[in-house]
């Protein structure tokens, strides 16, 4: 059976097309149906009928590096989009894209019927959630909370608690993915906690993302975010140990790039980042203090359940250096300037 759905429709109705005809459904109540033959006109007089309901009222708050671009495309989509974010100004070129804007996330949440949350780490993501005037104090039953952030899983876990006491749903739903997949609506969802909110919130998900999964309980998501970022971070500094080598020997590195691009271990970032740093050049998709942030969450995760990760250790201590000597606020490729000898003035973009 394949279905046809509006994300306006009230979610009681749906259209289903049957091999047969179509049936139009309340619940798992059948109505009526008709035969092939007025399938065509049943469906164009459904999709009036369905644009009589308003679509779902979304809050985001957090419009950084990611949440912007994430933002801009539910209200390209169409959607009614209210923001906020600890610098206005931040808000400001969504505005001018029709979003509405609000001064806190309470007032954000009470007036949308999900929000979506995107922290720059879990202490941010806790306060905007659970301090005063967080996302919490406007929610109520019907309601529900979509958090995007990367935090541990605890955190997670606490933010949930605090937003099932109002009586609304919670989802935690990490991405996997940066600026450019953020722009394109290219990301990876890992999503975790209530299923019903992740049924209704699929078709924005499906807006700013290529594909997404369903992990379970809360915490999951959260787990599997850090593992991915783990290895990307690992990924990185062994990749930049190479670059570092291929020339010191007299290499080309940017050949090394088109090597590793084309062979098994091929990954996209070698051949995105790599011609960027070979120049020394590290604009920003992915802050390297981010990149540290989750190899640390990650390291306290193994730790958790006894888990060995020695190299995901050594490639911490690298980007603890980076942002000792100032580049925490670069792309987190810039985790080659730690392997450097001396470490010269980085450019960036």
């Amino acid at each position: 059976m394949k279905q046809i759905s509006w994300p306006e429709v009230n979610r009681k109705w749906k259209l289903s097309v049957l091999d047969i005809g179509v049936s139009f459904h309340n619940n798992e109540d059948r109505l009526g149906s008709v035969d092939r033959g007025r399938s065509h006109s049943l469906i164009i007089e459904l999709e009036h009928f369905a644009g009589t309901f308003e679509k779902l009222r979304i809050g985001f708050v957090g419009l950084g590096i990611m949440g912007s671009p994430m933002a801009q495309n539910l209200i390209k989509s169409g959607y009614d989009v209210t923001v906020w974010n600890r610098t206005k100004s931040k808000c400001d070129p969504l505005i001018n894209l029709g979003a509405k804007y609000k001064p806190s996330p309470q007032e954000v949440a009470a007036c949308c019927d999900v929000t979506f949350a995107m922290l720059a780490d879990p202490e941010s993501a806790l306060d905007v959630a659970t301090g005063e005037n967080g996302a919490a104090s406007g929610l109520s039953p019907g309601k529900g909370y979509v958090d995007v952030s990367t935090v541990d899983g605890a955190t997670s876990k606490l933010i949930s608690a605090r937003i099932k006491d109002t009586g609304a749903l919670f989802l935690e739903a990490p991405v996997s993915g940066s600026k450019k997949p953020a722009e394109d609506g290219q990301l990876i969802f890992l999503t975790a906690g209530d299923k019903a909110l992740y049924e209704r919130v699929a078709p924005l998900l499906d807006i700013m993302g290529k594909s997404k999964f369903y992990l379970g309980e809360v915490g999951n998501g959260a787990a599997m975010k850090l593992v991915v970022n783990m290895i990307m971070g690992s990924m990185m500094a062994s990749f930049s140990e190479g670059l570092l080598l291929s020339e010191k020997v007299g290499l080309d590195p940017s050949i090394l790039v088109q090597v590793v691009s084309q062979g098994a271990i091929s990954a996209p970032m070698y051949s995105l980042k790599g011609p960027s740093m070979i120049q020394s050049l590290y604009p920003t998709a992915f802050p390297l203090k981010h990149q540290q942030k989750d190899l640390r969450l990650a390291l306290g995760l193994a730790e958790s359940v006894s888990q060995p990760t020695p190299i995901a250790a050594a490639a911490n201590e690298l980007y603890k250096v980076a942002k000792s000597h100032g580049l925490s606020d670069h792309d987190f490729s810039a985790v080659i300037e730690s392997l450097k000898s001396k470490l010269p003035h980085s450019k960036t973009e």
